[in-house]
């Protein structure tokens, strides 16, 4: 009955309809078909190792579909971030899996992680550096760390990023820091080009500015645009030129106005500027700053730091017409006096090599060059043919009478007064003051060894060091105009003085006569000249003084004041003056410790140290007459000996004069060790 009614039914239908009908059947069961096999390749896909596959993830997250967005508890829906495949895959993440970071995205047919049961739930938040941390852990438990130096280079960068400025928490947003991994490394496609020479490390270097500029700092982006650094990489793509990090650094980002900051960006600039950087730690504000101290200008005070300009810009902060607005920035008259119209004209990267540039720097070099050779070869060479001389007649137990000694009366246990006691105060005075200033000075003058800034440090920083130098250069011309000034009343009171006679240290035709006899005497060719009183050599160490005075107290007195200087004199006085002051300084503390202390101490008749004549006053008769023959044949002569003889010195006074010689000569060979490493660590 019922299939006789169908038959009824279908024999009604019209055939057109039945095709229509028969065809959709046919569609809709083909379609079912098709599908079952890729649904079963989808539930395939998303459990693979339990785990799912990145291929899953980026059917949706690949941004092919357009925004993807999931509702929030409160307010707009969020914005989900798409993955490009093509920049993932040549990013340092490219071989890792998505739930290997989005750990709380798991089994997606199974265990029906957050993610798909609730959308609007956060997942948490990724944390790179937790994830990178447990793996640096990981390789080291299990000895790989050393095969993994990249590794150890990110742990390192997030540890340098946790204290730095980035890592603070937002003054707008407490939530977030200012500044995550995320919003400099993107990490989906991260990747920073090995080849620094190759156009994808151009490419990604020229990037940077925009980077740092377009999200946070877009002021100070602007200004770099237009200055020259900006010109060269955006511009030129130059990639040496610097970048936000160059001077800023990648993770170690901190307040520019820390001292840190200040002191480390010099150097940065100076791996560009190598000469500039070289001739800027030879003036007093660089060698101050690389002595540790921020106090005094470094590059950016002079030529900016976002918008450097050329020099020849009319703009630039250090053109000619703006140099010394320049300077007042600094040297205001609040601080420091204010700065006067010679400022302008000093050259703070003035260069010895460049003539054309820096003709006074270039002959005042050349000078001190000379000057400092000539002295040390010729005073070394009599050092060295003395030596080699008394170490000869020493070994041959060689002695040469030079006074008729039989029959005299005086008695031999008598010592010879040889120096008043003024004169040994003042020698002893002399001796501290110039070791303190041979301190503090070249602490200064090499502020590149590891010893300056200790140096520095234990005597009140850079500003003590100045303090302690200055006031110990105060106290050396004070007792030279007392001692002088004492000298000149004595000789002017006395008619019978004599100016160029035996007593006299004003050098004469004898004292070169002796030089030339010393030298003849060194190499076997004369007998041994016989001194009177004073010896050329010890004229000389006397009229060094006067020279030492004259010259580096004269250049330090104008380094000392230089907005005075600077008012009267153009400002590459102060050039020469710091080449002047360093040089004879050095010249000073050289000879003083090897010259010096040869002729007075090490001599082989002299041996074992020190002499203490200058500390007692006194020396015995043999040694009197060996040393100066003619002063004591010319006493005896004349019946005037007796009145220079007096008794030896206490024993507690020997002992106390040999304990205070070797204390001066350790201290000073340790200075002189001090300044050779200086000098030939580039001083």
């Amino acid at each position: 009955m019922i299939n006789s009614i169908a038959k009824l039914k279908l024999a009604a239908i019209p055939v057109h309809k039945l095709k229509v009908w028969a065809l959709s059947t046919v569609i809709c069961l083909g379609g079912a078909f098709a599908v079952l096999p890729v649904a079963a390749q989808n539930e395939k896909t998303v459990q693979v190792n339990g785990k799912l596959e990145n291929t899953t993830c980026l059917t949706c997250h690949d941004g092919k579909k357009g925004k993807l967005e999931v509702p929030v508890a409160e307010g707009e829906p969020r914005a989900l971030r798409s993955v490009v495949p093509a920049k993932f895959d040549k990013g340092v993440h490219a071989k890792m899996q998505c739930v290997a970071c989005h750990t709380d995205i798991t089994d997606n047919a199974e265990k029906r992680d957050t993610h798909s049961k609730n959308p609007a739930q956060a997942l948490k938040k990724v944390d790179c550096a937790g994830c990178h941390q447990d793996l640096w852990q990981k390789a080291q438990k299990d000895g790989s760390a050393k095969d993994k130096p990249r590794l150890a280079v990110v742990v390192q960068n997030i540890d340098f990023y946790k204290k730095s400025f980035h890592a603070r928490l937002n003054a707008d947003d407490k939530t977030r820091p200012n500044a995550s991994c995320e919003e400099c490394h993107s990490t989906h496609n991260f990747n920073v080009p090995a080849d620094k020479k190759s156009p994808q490390y151009a490419a990604w270097r020229k990037e940077e500015p925009a980077l740092c500029g377009e999200k946070c700092h877009d002021e100070q982006l602007e200004t770099f645009a237009s200055s020259v650094h900006g010109k060269e990489v955006l511009d030129k793509n130059n990639v040496k030129a610097p970048v936000c990090t160059s001077c800023h650094t990648n993770h170690e980002i901190t307040n520019t106005s820390l001292d840190s900051f200040k002191l480390l960006n010099n150097e940065v600039c100076g791996n560009c500027h190598k000469e500039n950087l070289k001739s800027y730690r030879d003036t007093y504000h660089g060698q101050v700053t690389k002595l540790g101290y921020a106090e005094t200008a470094k590059c950016y005070n002079c030529h900016g730091s976002h918008g450097i300009l050329s020099a020849k810009d009319p703009k630039s902060k250090v053109h000619p017409d703006n140099r010394l607005k320049t300077c007042k920035e600094c040297h205001d008259g609040k601080k420091r006096l204010e700065a006067t119209a010679g400022f302008a004209t000093f050259a703070p990267h003035a260069s010895s090599h460049d003539f054309a540039k820096y003709p006074q720097v270039w002959i005042s070099t050349k000078f001190m060059i000379a000057l400092l050779i000539g002295v040390f070869v010729f005073f070394w060479l009599h050092s060295g043919l003395w030596y080699y001389r008394e170490w000869q007649d020493r070994k041959t137990h060689k002695t040469v009478p030079h006074v008729r000694t039989e029959g005299l009366p005086q008695d031999e246990k008598k010592f010879f007064q040889r120096f008043p006691v003024g004169w040994r105060i003042a020698h002893l005075a002399f001796a501290l003051i110039t070791m303190t200033l041979a301190l503090t000075g070249t602490a200064a003058r090499f502020s590149h060894t590891s010893w300056a800034p200790v140096v520095a440090q234990a005597l009140g920083g850079a500003s003590g060091l100045a303090l302690i130098h200055r006031v110990a250069a105060a106290l050396f011309v004070g007792i030279f105009f007392i001692h002088f000034i004492y000298v000149m009343q004595k000789l002017l009171r006395d008619r019978s003085f004599r100016w160029f006679g035996p007593d006299s240290l004003v050098p004469n035709w004898k004292d070169l006569s002796n030089m030339v006899g010393m030298f003849k005497w060194f190499v076997g060719k004369g007998e041994k000249p016989r001194f009177d009183r004073w010896t050329y050599f010890e004229k000389f160490d006397y009229w060094a003084v006067f020279w030492g005075v004259s010259i580096i107290g004269g250049s330090g007195l104008l380094l000392a004041f230089p907005t005075v200087t600077a008012t009267y004199l153009p400002g590459w006085i102060l050039n020469v003056a710091t080449i002047v002051h360093g040089e004879e300084a050095f010249l000073a503390v050289v000879f003083l410790f090897t010259v010096h202390f040869f002729n007075n101490h090490f001599r082989p008749d002299k041996l074992p140290p020190p002499d203490i004549v200058m500390f007692t006053g006194t020396q015995s008769l043999e040694e009197f007459r060996r040393e100066h023959p003619a002063q004591y044949q010319r006493l005896v002569d004349a019946g005037e000996l007796d009145k220079y003889l007096v008794d030896a010195p206490s024993r507690p006074m020997t002992l106390g004069s040999k304990i205070l010689g070797l204390t001066l000569i350790a201290i000073g060979l340790v200075l002189l060790t001090l300044v050779g490493i200086g000098f030939l660590t580039g001083g």
